[in-house]
């Protein structure tokens, strides 16, 4: 496995026997509330995991042991003056576009407080796995403020308009066994795993093709909300894209071989 740093507060980890990567929250003093420097940092991270053909998978963790991350730095916004704020937005912003953009599958492994903009996070992850010390929620209204790393639109999207509604306008923190019944997360697992599993799930995911995972990907990420005669239009051509490629061939070739398919990844 290896490691590259990104800033002070976020780590990127290759396991490369797998093709996996994590993507790992890493300012444990402040539970990892994401200031101006983390965000910009999440962000450079996250072009460097798209650029990188080898990652398959990409699995958000966290260093600290009671957090997952507890949402945009409000010690530094408070310091900020409303000019400040305004140049500050586009780097908040670069964060959790980054991890929505990546191209490959990406898995959140939550434990402990996932709020405001840390819940943001994992919303912009494919799948969430959450292990039973964690708590969830969109509270930026009682501060005055709104989801503003896509939670407003990533949140309805999960669990629809009217439940999303309520969450975003309780503000309300839903603990772990109720966020599972809601759909906020998609896996519940014993305290202390969620990132092992996620992990683990990774692995499965990495075990297929590259190619097809990231046109699955695009297919039902650009489908989403469409038509569904657009939404097959968008398929087909994510079809298009993988049908001809050398991990077709190899898929079928191996198939047909009863052999373990190795794949060139274009």
């Amino acid at each position: 496995m290896s490691e590259q740093r990104f800033g002070e507060f976020v780590v990127v980890r290759r396991h490369e026997q797998g093709h996996v990567a994590e993507l790992v929250l890493d300012r444990p003093k402040a539970m990892n509330a994401v200031s101006t420097e983390m965000a910009r940092s999440i962000g450079a991270a996250c072009d460097a995991l798209g650029a990188d053909r080898d990652v398959r998978v990409t699995v958000l963790t966290s260093t600290h042991e009671r957090a997952f991350c507890v949402g945009a730095d409000l010690k530094e916004r408070n310091s900020l003056s409303d000019a400040e704020l305004v140049r500050q937005r586009p780097t908040a912003r670069g964060a959790y576009t980054g991890v929505l953009e990546l191209p490959m599958p990406t898995v959140a492994a939550v434990h402990g407080f996932a709020l405001g903009g840390g819940f943001e996070l994992a919303l912009a992850c494919d799948l969430i796995v959450a292990d039973r010390t964690a708590v969830v929620g969109l509270p930026e209204v009682s501060v005055g403020v709104i989801p503003g790393g896509g939670g407003t639109q990533l949140l309805p999207r999960r669990v629809g308009a009217a439940r999303a509604a309520e969450l975003v306008f309780t503000a309300r923190r839903v603990a772990a066994d109720e966020a599972r019944g809601l759909g906020l997360v998609d896996q519940l697992v014993d305290e202390g795993r969620d990132r092992d599993e996620a992990l683990a799930l990774a692995a499965r995911m990495a075990g297929n093709s590259p190619v097809g995972l990231r046109a699955a990907k695009r297919a039902l990420r650009l489908g989403h909300g469409l038509d569904l005669r657009a939404g097959l239009e968008v398929e087909d051509a994510a079809w298009r894209s993988v049908a001809f490629s050398g991990d077709r061939a190899e898929g079928v070739a191996a198939f047909n071989e009863k052999r373990k398919p190795q794949w060139p990844g274009e």
